[in-house]
């Protein structure tokens, strides 16, 4: 595997992880007072852009980690919505 390739996915795995707490923790209390719903919106449309980005140049460790990171958003706007 080129350099380049691991580092990248070395990467999205990083920041894709980095959501799993703030779901679980929101999962967990029932609570996203303190998540803002704005900030959702504005990562969600920039990672599905990054996943666009990721397909037109063919680079599958951007796909894989803003296509997860895109689901967990939604998962953390799910819950947002619910427990408002």
């Amino acid at each position: 595997m080129d350099t380049t390739v691991l580092v990248g996915y070395i990467a999205g795995t990083l920041t894709t992880i980095a959501f799993i707490p703030q779901v679980s923790r929101a999962w967990r209390l029932r609570e996203t007072r303190d998540i803002s719903l704005a900030m959702l919106v504005l990562f969600a449309a920039g990672v599905l852009l990054w996943t666009i980005y990721g397909f037109s140049v063919s680079a599958p460790p951007i796909i894989a980690a803003n296509v997860i990171t895109f689901l967990l958003i939604l998962v953390l706007a799910g819950l947002k919505l619910k427990y408002h």
